[in-house]
Formats: C-alpha cells, structure tokens, sequence
C-alpha cells in the first residue's frame, strides 16, 4: 500500500523515491567524506603536535627544555585556556595516550578550537579574498597540558575548519545531481503517465455499444501494447453488442409473430372465459418478453437524452395509474429539470409504483430537490420486505411473493429494471421499510 504522504501520480512517486535514494546516497558520502577528512587532519594535525607535547614534556622533566617564543611549544606558569570551553576530547585522548607510552605523568590536558579573528596580526599581509577565506574557514587549535611541579605546556597549531566548505560542496553536489537526475526521471514518467491517464480516461467514459475513438497508442511499448489492447477489447465488446442486439431483434419477431397468431386464434373459442384466461396469458407473455427486450437492451438505449421536467414525468405517470382507478396520489412539486432519457426513466418510476400498488395497494409518490441531486420517492402501506432480503429483490427474476396468482404476478423483472435504467442514468436506487409498515422505494439522481 502507497503512504499517504507520498504523491498521488506517478511521475511524482518516481522523483520522491528518486530524490530520497540520492539523498540517502549523499548522506553515505558525506559521512564517508567527514571521516576521511578526520583521519587525514589527526595524520597531519594532531599526530605532530602530540609528537612536540610529548618531546618537551620529555625535555622539562629532564631539565633540557629552554623558553624560546619562536618554538611552537611554550612553558607557561598557568594555564591559558578557560577549563569550561568547549574541548576537543579526541586530541586530550591521543596527548594522555602519547605521554603515557612515552612514561610521562601529566595532570590536567585541555584543549580547545579557536576561530581566526579578522585583527589578527598574521593576516595583515593577505589580500582582501584569503584574508575572507582565512577567518571563514581557519582556525587555530589551542592545548594546554599541565606538567606538575613545571608549569603548563601550550601548543597552538593550525586547524582548518574544512567542514563547512565540505557542506556546501556536498549540497551543491546533491541539487546538480537533482537537476542531472530528477530532470530525465520526471520526463520519462510524463511519458508513462501521459498515455496511461488517457486510457484510464477512455476506461472511464467508455459505455458499451457507443462508437468511440481509439485511444492513441503512446509511451513505451509496454504500455502501447495495453493501450492496443484495450482498443482491441473495446471492439470485440461492442461487436458482441451488436451481435446481441441482432440476436434480441430476431427473437423478438420471432416469439411475437406465433403469440399474434395465438392471439387471433383464440376468437374461435366458444367458451368467454377459457377466451379471456388465454387472452391474458398471451398478454402477460407478451409484457414479459417487453421486459426481457427492454433489460437486455438497456446498454445501447436508441432514445436519446433530453432535458426533462421530472415533475411532469411523474405526473403523468401518476395520471395513468389514477385512470385506471389505483389509489396513487402524487405531492405537488416545483418545476425540476433534469437532463437523461424520459421514457426509460418514465419506466422505471411506473415499475416502482405498479409494486406499489400490486403489494401495498397505493402509492405516495414524491419528488424531492436536494443542492446535488434529486430524489423520487415511491411508499405504500403493504407489508414490507424482511431487512435480509432487501437486496435480493433486484435481482432478475428474483420474486418474494411465491404465488402464481396473476394479480400480482410478473416473473421478477420490475425491479432489476428499474435499477438498471436507474444505473444508467448516473444515479441509484433503494429500498428501505417505513416506520408503521410499508416501503419507501428512493430514486436518486445526481445533478
């Protein structure tokens, strides 16, 4: 799983992981760097100036050492450095070490680093630029052993504090290898991301039967090859589409001319209502194929989207069913205009409340706006549907009532349509038990 923090497209996650493996590099490198530096000032720093420490030590112990200022070593009475600054515990460690493989006692060893002050003597002759330099990045290393009964011997050599020249080198370094790498890494993830949010733009918008174009085949040729199969894909879907719909063409024709023969056949039956049954079940037969059709070609609708007053929609709806004389009362609604296909959409507001009629023996159907959708809804006072099988209703062909009575007969097809036209026009459909008794079925669309 991706974390969080990191970026959200490619390109970005490549440069992040990038940056951090070249960041982790430098790091390595600079602490490489750092101790080599290290070993190489205590080689030519530190080792001399123990070396002198440990020789006049040798000569005051013996009486041999004189005091001439232009040696580097000194014998002073007291001790020059303030014991509470800053020491370097390093050299203190390698003087003691030195004194005591030489046979030497000494007391207190402190030491300390000093910056090169700009009104140093020393640099009066420097130009301008190495006099800069040398404040910036010299600096003097000062110790101070205590030899007993002798006095203090003071050293100061020369300590360069290279570290800061070393910091900048190395950050330096770090932003032109950003600009050498990151550059081309960006570039090419552009290139890979580029392609692939177009298919993933073409997977989105693709809708099944639809003529759509290709999508260009770009990047590398891994992801060409995805992206010609998906153009592939997407003619073989539609193809079979076609197939179907020729296939859903003939047996319709097929099935309706033997049920318009049936139907013209039964007139020469003497007995009215043997006449009447075979009437109604070639008419029930002949509402089922509808709704088989109607489901089966839902993916390729030949009624185009229009902007439609839903108010009115249902309404006439509602009229149909109150012509007939069905207890359906519809709560009068503002003028609400929506843009999908009104006749399928006219359908599935007919199939929920037909339900509703057929179960609960009326229906209260309302329309209500919302600020980004809008919702339909459909309620009787029937006997509900148990929590467990809510979901199973919209299944095809899925029936509760187990009955074969006629009058509230279908063979399961009502709701699954209505969900599916609902689903193709962008929104949902649900179910839900009323406080009292009764449903409530809710179309919502978004807007």
């Amino acid at each position: 799983m991706i974390p969080r923090r990191l970026p959200g497209s490619l390109p970005g996650q490549i440069a992040v992981l990038v940056a951090i493996a070249l960041f982790v590099a430098q790091a390595i490198n600079f602490s490489m760097l750092l101790r080599e530096r290290q070993q190489v000032r205590f080689a030519e720093i530190i080792a001399p100036s123990v070396t002198r420490v440990v020789d006049a030590a040798e000569r005051v112990t013996s009486g041999r050492f004189q005091r001439d200022r232009r040696t580097r070593v000194q014998l002073e009475p007291n001790n020059p450095i303030n014991p509470t600054s800053r020491h370097r515990t390093d050299v203190e460690t390698a003087i003691r070490q030195g004194l005591s493989d030489a046979g030497l006692t000494a007391g207190a060893v402190i030491t300390r680093i000093e910056g090169v002050s700009p009104d140093d003597p020393r640099l009066k002759d420097m130009s301008a630029a190495r006099k800069k330099r040398m404040v910036r990045l010299g600096g003097e290393l000062h110790i101070a052993v205590e030899i007993p009964g002798h006095g203090w011997l003071v050293l100061r050599a020369p300590w360069p504090r290279t570290e800061q020249g070393l910091i900048f080198q190395l950050l330096l370094q770090t932003l032109i290898l950003y600009i050498v790498v990151l550059v081309p890494v960006l570039w090419a993830g552009h290139r890979i991301a580029r392609p692939l949010n177009n298919l993933a733009q073409a997977a989105r918008h693709f809708r099944p039967g639809e003529p759509a174009d290709p999508v260009e085949e770009a990047g590398p040729s891994d992801v060409r090859a995805v992206i010609t199969a998906f153009n592939a894909l997407s003619l073989r879907v539609n193809a079979m589409i076609d197939e179907k719909d020729k296939m859903l063409g003939a047996i319709g024709h097929d099935l309706r001319t033997p049920l318009a023969a049936l139907r013209v056949r039964i007139e020469s039956v003497e007995d009215d209502e043997d006449r009447a049954k075979m009437a109604d079940t070639i008419d029930e037969m002949n509402r089922t194929l509808d709704d088989i059709l109607s489901l089966a070609r839902l993916g390729r609708p030949s009624e185009p989207a229009t902007d439609v007053d839903m108010a009115a929609l249902i309404d006439a709806v509602v009229d149909d069913f109150q012509d007939l004389g069905a207890n359906v009362a519809f709560e009068e609604a503002a003028r609400l205009t929506m843009h999908l296909r009104p006749s399928l959409m006219r359908r599935a507001v007919r199939n929920l409340i037909e339900n509703a009629v057929k179960y609960g023996g009326g229906a209260e159907v309302r329309l209500v706006p919302e600020a980004h959708a809008v919702r339909i809804e459909v309620a009787d006072r029937g006997p509900g549907i148990a929590p467990e099988q809510i979901a199973l209703v919209f299944d095809p062909f899925t029936r509760l009532e187990t009955s074969r009575n006629r009058e509230t007969g279908g063979i399961g097809l009502g709701l699954a349509l209505a969900r599916a036209i609902v689903r193709e026009a962008g929104g949902e459909i649900t179910l839900a038990n009323r406080d009292g008794g009764g449903l409530t079925a809710t179309i919502t669309l978004r807007r």
